[in-house]
């Protein structure tokens, strides 16, 4: 017995010594990871585009609420409640946290029962007895986490996780920001069609009097047929942009689910309302990083980069020795013709796995397992230079609208009063029919460009919503996801 115990301890000894060496190694490999906040936020100190007047933070929806349309924030809450693309990410929210448990539950003792019950009667010899083989055990088995492989893998199970609950508050944001863009889009062509209908009604009326004008000898064919070309050059414009609200509201039906009846229904109190963007306004933090510290969308970009470290730290660990425990009691029976026997058994011990030669299949799952981290960290600051190239063009661009609004305005009145002033003088035979054709056409073209740089002017604020991540206060959640994370529990 002593000379077993002489050779066995040399290997136990070198085994140690290996284990030893491999936590002294492992130190430099497994440290903790940079400080991603200053390193990955932009390092700008003021925007360079003009802002708006300052304005005090929103929190929640509050920020539609600048819109004062009720409609929209009802469309905006069904397209939350039912829309199939918000409803995926909430699903893949769900298979993240059963991932997050499943990793953290690798951290904790195992314990599983088995039990069997067999009865048999061998071929040979003929008349042999049955027998009757019952048993039951409970193994257990424990991993002892000397290198933090199964805590790493915990922790970026639980990264991927808050980067799951991240996307879907940035997919909540985004979508309410689409259905937002698509209603604006709604109300101001409907205000197109209301001015081309306008337009269409009075150039018919116009071509109906230089039809009488021509019969009594007043007007010339000419300018009869021009006016009759120009009233059905109205009518079909009008008849084109009436096509698009039309599509305009299939695409409202598609984002909030709602049944096309009752979306219409819903639609009529506001048509052709557009909100000034004079009066719009939106509090944009001076100091970049700031600001693009409410984008949910950037904090889901962070957690991949950290729960990418915590894979790379697990991938090295793996490279290092594992220790479990392990145990089992097992109780057994055994009944043959009658008498039966029982066994007990039970065994509990470590078991110390040491990779000596793989092929480097662990190093190269480690350098892997970098590169991906290296991949996420690019990944990032490429978000952040798209999410400050958004900001300053969204604010460049508001901030055109606003000036431009005014003189869009003037523009638009002096032409329609100089239409009417032509048309006054063509009935009285002062002006050709020619004049009042192009008189027509400046009026009509600055109205719409007048409807056109408003819906520019919203379109673009509600990009600077998106853009700043206006709505989000960093650590509400929506609705949905409050009752996904409830029915989880």
């Amino acid at each position: 017995m002593r000379a077993q115990e002489i050779s066995v301890m040399p290997g136990l000894r070198l085994a140690l010594s290996m284990t030893a060496l491999a936590v002294l190694s492992a130190c430099s490999s497994l440290a903790p990871p940079p400080e991603l906040p200053k390193q990955l936020m932009p390092e700008a100190s003021r925007w360079h585009a003009p802002q708006g007047p300052a304005l005090a933070a929103e929190a929640g929806a509050v920020v539609w609420q600048r819109l004062n349309d009720s409609v929209l924030l009802q469309l905006q809450a069904q397209a939350e409640s039912a829309n199939p693309s918000l409803q995926q990410v909430l699903a893949r929210v769900q298979q993240a946290r059963a991932l997050s448990q499943q990793a953290g539950s690798a951290q904790l003792p195992q314990l599983n029962a088995n039990g069997l019950a067999q009865r048999s009667r061998p071929a040979q010899p003929s008349g042999s007895p049955t027998q009757t083989l019952s048993s039951v055990s409970l193994d257990s088995s424990w991993e002892i986490d000397l290198f933090a492989r199964v805590r790493q893998q915990a922790s970026a199970a639980q990264a991927r996780l808050q980067a799951s609950e991240l996307d879907a508050q940035a997919a909540r944001l985004s979508l309410a920001a689409e259905v937002a863009q698509a209603y604006l889009n709604l109300r101001s062509c409907e205000r197109l069609t209301q001015i081309a209908q306008a337009d269409a009604a009075a150039t018919a009326q116009l071509a109906r009097f230089a039809a009488e004008r021509l019969r009594v000898g007043f007007e010339s064919a000419a300018n009869e047929a021009l006016l009759q070309a120009a009233a059905a050059n109205a009518a079909n414009l009008a008849l084109a942009q009436q096509a698009e609200c039309e599509l305009a509201v299939k695409g409202l039906v598609a984002l909030t689910a709602m049944e096309e009846g009752a979306l219409r229904q819903a639609l009529q109190p506001g048509a052709a309302h557009l909100p000034a963007i004079a009066g719009l306004g939106l509090a944009v933090a001076s100091v970049p990083a700031e600001a693009l510290a409410r984008r949910p969308d950037l904090a889901a970009s962070q957690q991949q980069v950290l729960a990418a470290w915590a894979e790379r730290g697990a991938a090295e660990a793996a490279r290092y020795p594992q220790l479990q425990l392990s145990g089992s009691i097992s109780l057994a029976n055994l009944r043959i013709a009658g008498s039966s026997d029982e066994g007990r058994g039970w065994s509990f011990g470590p078991s110390l796995s040491l990779p000596l030669f793989d092929g480097g299949a662990r190093k190269a799952q480690a350098q892997g397992a970098l590169a991906r981290y290296d991949e996420a960290l690019a990944g990032h600051r490429q978000s952040v230079l798209q999410a400050v190239r958004e900001v300053e063009e969204g604010l460049v661009r508001l901030d055109a609208a606003r000036a431009r609004e005014a003189l869009a305005e003037r523009a638009a009145a002096g032409y329609r009063h100089s239409l009417q002033a032509t048309e006054r003088r063509w009935r009285a035979g002062l002006a050709s029919a020619a004049e009042l054709e192009d008189a027509r056409r400046l009026s009509l073209g600055a109205d719409s460009a007048l409807v056109q740089l408003q819906r520019e002017g919203l379109s673009a604020w509600v990009a600077l919503c998106r853009a700043t991540g206006a709505g989000w206060d960093g650590q509400a959640a929506s609705p949905a996801l409050k009752k996904s994370s409830g029915d989880a529990a």
